[in-house]
């Protein structure tokens, strides 16, 4: 016997719904509350997915309820598709990230090209024309061939969708870590631009009024892959390929064109739009219904399918790619239909809403599902989980960690992957189709124009995950605070996020207390900068076999340039320029750089410490100073301080205009690679110094200045760094392709 033709006794007895993610609580729920009735094999499957973390945040919800998403720009906050901010002029930006973790484990070049798709129509979906992508990747260290596999393999997935459908992908980040051994993160960002007027939203509502599906067919691809995406992995099952999606960036291009022209030459006759993402038609269709109180009536002999004798639950629960749901005003239906024809793409209308409330689906004049529609989105069960205080936190002490020789670790840390220069890896991308990409990836942030106005975006992708794992509240703040540098660094000031809160299994208390505490750490700092949070996507289950990753909120952050001129980038520019420090530097290296190069070399020793001498004020104050610095015209080029120290970040600044350094820095050889928080390396031309030195007060160190002989002196409290420019730049060069083959 056929799944298909499970009854609803036998999927109650043989418990079947527990391999599709619900528990027995809430499989009782449904029936005994909610239906009043079994639920049939249909209506179970789409409980299962509606109802996984994926879909429903059912384990996040009370916590999400924690971030502050006000901000003085929003216009449309979370909930929708994505979230769209005021950047004035009647025009808006749009962005949001999503993951795509299971999926690029299992397949990685369709799992990471289908995110791509995925967050681009989630951008367009909104009225918005999708401008740049980012991405946020995390893999376990290169030692391991099966790591180097995924990462090759994710990244041409991501060329490959972003470069045909022709969005450039102008940053991001990659980090390695062993704690990603068989779940690799793969988050990606997408930023829109729209006129204001062309806002969209997902609703379906109007008795009578048409629902219309466009793109591609449906397919037996991605089945049920919400329900895969909230669930752990173990070694022994490499798991489910019929849950990953293949995508069509051809198709999604023609998509994106039909869906914009529809929003912007057709909007009296939509009434709402939204991407068919995880859980395909029925996540779409029901969101949108139940956020109008609506009923929808769909017949599945409609759905446009490219395989023979699908089921309803196969048709309901297909995550096949390239695909839209519309809501349209009745006798408006062929208006619309025209234009997608026009694009040679599928428009069918396949059901209506209607004033009843209710789900129904009939296939061959039979009704295969009739349950009330807010029983799929709004009754779903939320979750407060236990949070427990892991007692690693207790036992924290400052690390401290002694360096002999300055030079070598300097080279070293240039050379560790997670560092080094991520070229091999950008060049694969088209980074500036569109013509648009000012500032493409390997600055602090990428920087793309607004055309037809003076005006530009800076965005960028950051998280450091050990500082969440030694501290999970500071860490958070300390990674709002990092992407802010990032965006305040290219000229630009900090307007709103989106996020990844990539984490374990929510109930292990340890790592619920996790993604708690970041929640409220990187609310805290998001109300300081006036950056609410705007959108984001919660991704649970991060572990192999019962191991979790280090809690990851990666943070997706967009500032606004309002003047091209103040556009800055982090490379020095001139020689004589004057090098100065802004911040102060103390011994901090618990979950940096240099502690876990060290952890490497001696067996057993791992990230460990307390994260001092980080302030929120300080934090916001040094930024300001280094805003009125370049909107003064009073620097040449400023870069943030991050990952490896003022070591790494005064040699990323000579790289790429081949300069030298002359300095002399009152701190030990140690402190080169302490990652104390809020400083930035800044350079400026020597009339300006007065000026410079006069807004700066006492927060400004001058160290040196800028040479043209490509040689990298530093004379340190305790040592001297005298190497050539050349072994250094070779070190962050060559070593991650190198480390590739």
């Amino acid at each position: 016997m056929s799944n298909t033709e499970i009854s609803p006794q036998e999927i109650k007895d043989k418990k079947v719904y527990r391999d599709w993610g619900l528990t027995d609580y809430e499989y009782n729920l449904i029936s005994t509350k909610l239906l009043h009735r079994l639920p049939n094999y249909t209506e179970t499957g789409l409980y299962s997915g509606m109802w996984s973390e994926h879909c429903s945040y059912k384990n996040s919800k009370e916590v999400l309820k924690e971030f502050w998403t006000k901000g003085s720009r929003v216009l449309q906050g979370p909930g929708e598709g994505a979230g769209v901010l005021d950047i004035g002029d009647n025009q808006a930006v749009v962005f949001k990230a999503e993951s795509h973790n299971h999926p690029s484990f299992v397949e990685p070049f369709e799992g990471a090209a289908t995110g791509v798709g995925g967050i681009i129509r989630d951008i367009f979906s909104m009225g918005a024309k999708p401008i740049a992508s980012l991405d946020s990747l995390r893999f376990g260290e290169l030692t391991n061939s099966k790591n180097k596999y995924l990462l090759e393999k994710v990244v041409s997935g991501i060329a490959h969708y972003g470069n045909c459908i022709g969005v450039p992908t102008v940053g991001g980040e990659i980090a390695f870590d062993s704690s990603y051994d068989g779940n690799p993160l793969v988050n990606v960002m997408c930023v829109g631009l729209m006129n204001q007027d062309n806002l969209e939203s997902g609703l379906a509502q109007g008795s009578g009024n048409s629902i219309i599906y466009v793109g591609a067919k449906t397919g037996r691809d991605g089945i049920n892959g919400a329900t895969f995406a909230s669930s752990q992995f173990s070694d022994e099952e490499d798991s489910d390929r019929s849950a990953v999606q293949v995508g069509d960036p051809f198709m999604e291009k023609l998509l994106v064109d039909a869906c914009l022209e529809i929003i912007n030459q057709h909007s009296d006759a939509l009434v709402g739009i939204q991407d068919m993402g995880a859980c395909g038609i029925v996540s779409s269709s029901a969101e949108m219904a139940s956020k109008a109180n609506s009923g929808i009536h769909i017949n599945l002999d409609l759905v446009p399918q490219r395989e023979p004798n699908m089921t309803p639950y196969e048709i309901m629960l297909s995550e096949s790619q390239e695909r839209m749901l519309l809501c349209v005003k009745k006798g408006k239906e062929q208006e619309v239909i025209d234009v997608f024809k026009k694009y040679g793409l599928d428009a069918v209308n396949i059901g209506n809403v209607s004033d009843d409330g209710r789900y129904v689906l009939t296939q061959d004049n039979n009704t295969v599902c009739d349950i009330p529609t807010r029983t799929l989105v709004d009754d779903v069960p939320r979750y407060h989980h236990e949070s427990k205080r892991p007692a690693r936190l207790d036992k924290n002490n400052s690390a401290n960690i002694a360096v002999e020789n300055p030079s070598k670790t300097l080279t070293d840390l240039l050379s560790s992957p997670t560092i080094a220069s991520k070229h091999s890896i950008y060049r694969q991308y088209d980074t500036r189709v569109q013509a648009n990409t000012v500032v493409s990836p390997g600055s602090d942030s990428a920087v793309v124009r607004i055309r037809h106005t003076n005006k530009s975006l800076a965005m960028t992708t950051d998280c450091n995950a050990r500082y969440i794992y030694l501290d999970p509240y500071i860490g958070g703040q300390i990674a709002i605070s990092e992407a802010a540098r990032n965006i305040v660094a290219s000229g630009a000031v900090p307007i709103g996020i989106t996020d990844c809160l990539n984490f374990g299994n929510p109930d292990n208390a340890e790592s619920f207390y996790e993604l708690d505490q970041s929640v409220q750490g990187i609310s805290k700092a998001c109300q300081l900068f006036d950056t609410p949070v705007i959108s984001g996507n919660v991704s649970l289950y991060n572990e192999t076999d019962n191991k979790a990753i280090y809690p990851t909120p990666m943070i997706g952050m967009v500032g606004l340039i309002e003047d091209n001129q103040h556009i800055t980038t982090q490379e020095f520019k001139d020689s004589n320029d004057l090098i100065y420090i802004i911040g102060e530097t103390y011994d901090d290296y618990s979950g940096s750089e240099l502690q876990k190069l060290v952890s490497k070399k001696i067996e057993g020793k791992k990230i460990e410490g307390k994260i001092e001498h980080f302030d929120l004020d300080i934090e916001n104050k040094n930024q300001n100073l280094i805003h009125q610095a370049i909107i003064n015209n009073l620097v040449n080029s400023v870069h943030d301080v991050s990952e490896g120290g003022l070591g790494v970040s005064l040699s990323e600044c000579c790289f790429k205009n081949n300069f030298g350094v002359d300095a002399k820095i009152n701190i030990t050889s140690s402190q080169l690679f302490s990652e104390t928080q809020s400083r930035f390396v800044v350079s400026i031309n020597p009339k300006n110094q007065k000026d410079f030195e006069k807004l700066m007060q006492d927060n400004a160190t001058l160290i040196g200045k800028v040479t043209d002989n490509e040689s990298f002196n530093l004379s340190l409290l305790d040592n001297q760094v005298n190497v050539k420019l050349s072994i250094l730049k070779s070190a962050w060069e060559d070593s991650l392709e190198c480390l590739m083959k």
